[in-house]
C-alpha cells in the first residue's frame, strides 16, 4: 500500500474520516501489511499529509479546513505561508501573533482567516509539522551573564537566547551555531545552546562555512562512503569495455568551465551512410558505479545535488567518483550512457538511439577556447584544435538549427548575464565578472536539452518509471502581477484560450529586446513563473515548450539524473512487471521530492554565498560613484545594478528633493511636487554609502542628494 494510493482513497467525494479499523477495512490491507500501512498512516500525519482528529478519525487537512505549506518569514516579524498545493491561488499572510511559534522554513498547518491583508488570503497557523530550524547560524553578542545570537537568516526575526553555561566560550563577534532547546512564544525569546564556534566574523572561510551550516549542508562523507568509494577502481574494467557498443574510435570533445572538475558530458557529430548529421550526447555512466543499497548510494540520495560555492564544491559522489572514474577526463577510456540522435536538414530527430558504451575523450575544451575559435582567431589555438575545428564549426550551425526550432515552438530563451567571483588565495574577493553565454555555452546547452527530451520522450512511450523535470504555467496572481508591470510599457500577456502559453512569454521577450528595460522584464518575467521541479508525472516543461523533459545529462551532480539512468537500464532489458513498476514509481516519488527540496535549499545557499561575496568585495568601494540601472520599485525605495552585477537599494528616505509615493501598479516612484519619476530600467548616478555584511545588503544614494544629505546629516526631509 502506498502513501499516493491512501491520498487517492480519502480524496473520493464519498470519502468521510475513520477511525483506524474502519480504514484498513475500507483499503482492504491484508493482516500480514496492517503494521507496514499503520506505520506509513503515522509518519503521514507527521509530514502533514494527514491529520488526526481529537475522535482518532483519519481526515486529509482538507477535509478539516486546514492547508499544509512551508512558512516564509520576514525580519518584520510576520511571514508568509507557501501552500504545498493550489500554489496559482497565492501565498497567505500570517500575522506575528498568529505564527504560535513557527519560524521560516517550518512546515507547517494553517486554518485561512475569513480577512485579507493588502490582498493576500490570511491565515493563522494551527500545527507546527516539522521544525526547519533546530540548528542556526548567527552572531553572538555576549552581555554579564548571558548572551543572544542574532541569526544571519534575516527571515528569523527572533534573538535566541543564551545562558552563560550553554556559551561554548564564544565570544562577541564570532559566528556559531546555536541549537535550539526551547521554542519562543509570545513572551519568550527561543532559547538555546551553542555547539560549535565557526570563528571571528570577517576571517577567511568564516563566511561560506556559515552559508554551509545555515543551510545544514554536509562538508564531509560518512566513513562508510569513504571506505566504499576507496574501493571503486581507477581505470574502466576492460571486461565491461568489450561487453558495450564502443564508440572509442569517434572524435570525441568535452567542453567545460576552466575550473570544472567533474565531467559529467561529452559529445561527437558524426553522419551516417544517408549523410545524415549524427549527434552523440555520452553521459558518465554513474549507475555502473554506484549501486542501490550502497553507502553511497544512500548519501547521493540524502544530498540529490552537488552545491558550488566560489571557493568550494560539495559534491553529491566522494571525489574518487565525480573527479575521478566517472569524470570524463581527456585520454582516458570511460563508462557512458550514449545517446545518439540522428536528425535531417530542418534539426528534426528522426532517429535515436539511447545504450551502454564504451568512449574515449580526445579533447578537454573550455567554454572560453571554444567561443575563441568559433568567433575569433587565434593562431595557437587554431593550431592546438585543428583536428576538431570542422567539428566545431558543424556543431555550431547544428546548435542553431536546434534552437530556431524550440523558438518556433514558443520555447522561452532567458538571456540573463551571470557574476563570477574570483577570489584571491586567502579567499577575498579578487574581482567580480559579469559572463555572457556565447556560443560554445550554447551549443552544450542545445544538445543537453535535446538528449533530456529524447530520453523523457523514450521513457515515457514505454511507460517506464522516471523523474521528470516538469515547469507548470504561471498562476493567475503571477501573471496579473506581471501585467502590472508590463502596462507601463503597454504591453501584456494575453491568453490563448484558457491559459497562458510560452509563446505569448517569448514575444513579450522579443518586444523588449535591446531596450533598457529588457534584463528587468526578464527578471519579472521569471518571477511571475513557477518554479520547475521533479515529479514522477510527465507534465511537460512549460519554460521549454516541451512534452516531454528530464533530467538525463549530469548524474555526477544531480540524483534525478542517476535515477533516470537506472530506468533506461531496466527498458533495456524488456518489459516490467506490476510489481517491479510500483516499487519504482514508488521510489521515483520519494527521490523526485526530495531532490526539488535539496536542489531549493542548494540555490538559496549558493545564492546567499555570492551575495555575501559581491558586499565584501563592495565594501572596498564605499564612497565610489557608479552608473546604475533601476532594476526593481519597492515601498522604500528602489533597486539598482552596476555594470559588474552588484545590486542595491536607494532608499526613499534619502530622496529628498521631495516626497515620494510608491505606485505599485506601474512599479514606480512619483514624485508628489514635480511628478519626478524613478522606474525600472531607469539610469541613475549612485554612491555607495554602505556595505552590510552581516545583512549581505549594499546601500546607495543618488549622487545629486550626497552632499546635501551630508549636510544635513541624513536626517533633513523636506516638509510638506
Amino acid at each position: 500500500m502506498k502513501r499516493e494510493e491512501i491520498i487517492r482513497f480519502m480524496k473520493e467525494s464519498a470519502y468521510k474520516p475513520l477511525v483506524v479499523d474502519e480504514l484498513l477495512e475500507a483499503l482492504e490491507v491484508s493482516p500480514e501489511d496492517t503494521h507496514g500501512v499503520l506505520e506509513m498512516l503515522k509518519k503521514m500525519i507527521g509530514d502533514g499529509d494527514l491529520v488526526m482528529t481529537r475522535k482518532k478519525r483519519y481526515a486529509l487537512p482538507s477535509h478539516l479546513g486546514l492547508i499544509s505549506g512551508t512558512i516564509q518569514g520576514n525580519a518584520k516579524g510576520f511571514a508568509f505561508l507557501i501552500p504545498d498545493e493550489n500554489r496559482e491561488k497565492g501565498d497567505l499572510y500570517i500575522a506575528p501573533a498568529d505564527l504560535a511559534g513557527a519560524l521560516d522554513g517550518d512546515r507547517v498547518l494553517v486554518r485561512e482567516q475569513p480577512t485579507t491583508v493588502q490582498g493576500k488570503r490570511e491565515a493563522e497557523v494551527e500545527r507546527i509539522l516539522v521544525r526547519k530550524n533546530r540548528f542556526i547560524v548567527g552572531t553572538y553578542d555576549k552581555a554579564k551573564k548571558h548572551g543572544f545570537v542574532i541569526p544571519d537568516n534575516s527571515r528569523i526575526s527572533q534573538d535566541i537566547y543564551i545562558s552563560s553555561n550553554k556559551a561554548m566560550g564564544a565570544k562577541t563577534g564570532e559566528k556559531v551555531v546555536v541549537e535550539v532547546i526551547r521554542w519562543f512564544s509570545e513572551r519568550r525569546s527561543p532559547e538555546g545552546r551553542i555547539t560549535e564556534v565557526l570563528g571571528k566574523t570577517g576571517e577567511s572561510g568564516v563566511d561560506i562555512l556559515s552559508v554551509i551550516r545555515g543551510h545544514n549542508l554536509r562538508e564531509e562523507f560518512p566513513d562508510s562512503v569513504r571506505k566504499e568509494a576507496l574501493q571503486v577502481p581507477e581505470e574502466a574494467d576492460p571486461a565491461e569495455i568489450a561487453r558495450r557498443r564502443d564508440l572509442r574510435d569517434l572524435l570525441t570533445i568535452t567542453i567545460d568551465g576552466a575550473d570544472a572538475r567533474d565531467l559529467d558530458d561529452a559529445v561527437t557529430l558524426s553522419r551516417d551512410g544517408k549523410n545524415r548529421r549524427v549527434l552523440g550526447v555520452h553521459i558518465a555512466d554513474v549507475s555502473h558505479y554506484v549501486r542501490p543499497g550502497t553507502a553511497i548510494e544512500e548519501e547521493a540520495l540524502s544530498r540529490a545535488t552537488s552545491v558550488y560555492f566560489p571557493d568550494r564544491v560539495l559534491p553529491m559522489l566522494p571525489e574518487e567518483l565525480s573527479n575521478g572514474i566517472c569524470s570524463l577526463n581527456a585520454g582516458t577510456d570511460r563508462l557512458a550512457m550514449s545517446c545518439l540522435m540522428t536528425l535531417d536538414d530542418r534539426g528534426n530527430i528522426v532517429e535515436h538511439e539511447i545504450f551502454p558504451s564504451a568512449i574515449h575523450v580526445d579533447e578537454r575544451m573550455t567554454y572560453d577556447d571554444v567561443n575563441v575559435l568559433l568567433t575569433g582567431e587565434d593562431p595557437e589555438l587554431v593550431s592546438r584544435y585543428e583536428r576538431v575545428i570542422p567539428m566545431l564549426q558543424e556543431m555550431n550551425g547544428l546548435a542553431g538549427i536546434l534552437r530556431s526550432r524550440r523558438r518556433d515552438r514558443g520555447a522561452i530563451d532567458f538571456e540573463f548575464p551571470e557574476i563570477k567571483v574570483i577570489l584571491n588565495e586567502d579567499g577575498s574577493v579578487k574581482e567580480l565578472q559579469k559572463r555572457d553565454r556565447g556560443p560554445a555555452e550554447m551549443l552544450i546547452e542545445d544538445f543537453m536539452l535535446a538528449a533530456n527530451e529524447t530520453v523523457a520522450e523514450h521513457l515515457d512511450r514505454r511507460e517506464f518509471p522516471a523523474i521528470y523535470r516538469v515547469h507548470e504555467a504561471p498562476g493567475f496572481d503571477k501573471l496579473e502581477n506581471f501585467n502590472n508591470f508590463l502596462a507601463h510599457y503597454e504591453l501584456k500577456v494575453t491568453k490563448a484560450g484558457d491559459e497562458v502559453t510560452p509563446r505569448e512569454y517569448q514575444q513579450v521577450l522579443a518586444q523588449v529586446k535591446g531596450k533598457p528595460h529588457e534584463y528587468q522584464t526578464s527578471m519579472m518575467m521569471l518571477r511571475s513563473m513557477m518554479h520547475a521541479r521533479y515529479t514522477p508525472k510527465n507534465l511537460g516543461h512549460f519554460g521549454l515548450a516541451a512534452e516531454y523533459y528530464c533530467h538525463f545529462t549530469s548524474p555526477i551532480r544531480r540524483y534525478p539524473d542517476l535515477f533516470v539512468h537506472r530506468s533506461l537500464k531496466e527498458s533495456f532489458r524488456g518489459a516490467l512487471e506490476d510489481s517491479r513498476k510500483e516499487k519504482l514509481l514508488g521510489m521515483a516519488g520519494r527521490a523526485a521530492q526530495l531532490s526539488t527540496d535539496r536542489e531549493i535549499e542548494a540555490e538559496e545557499a549558493e545564492r546567499e554565498a555570492v551575495d555575501l561575496k559581491v558586499v565584501q568585495f563592495m565594501s572596498g568601494q564605499v564612497g565610489e560613484t557608479f552608473e546604475a540601472q533601476i532594476s526593481g520599485v519597492i515601498g522604500s525605495g528602489f533597486f539598482v545594478r552596476l555594470d559588474n552585477m552588484a545590486e542595491g537599494l536607494v532608499r526613499v528616505s534619502s530622496l529628498i528633493d521631495q516626497f515620494y509615493q510608491y505606485d505599485d501598479k506601474k512599479m514606480r516612484m512619483v514624485g508628489e511636487r514635480t511628478n519626478r519619476v524613478f522606474a525600472i530600467g531607469d539610469t541613475v548616478t549612485v554612491r555607495l554609502v554602505k556595505a552590510d555584511t552581516v545583512l549581505r545588503q549594499l546601500d546607495f544614494e543618488l549622487e545629486e542628494f550626497v552632499e546635501e544629505s551630508l549636510a544635513r546629516g541624513r536626517k533633513g526631509r523636506p516638509r510638506k
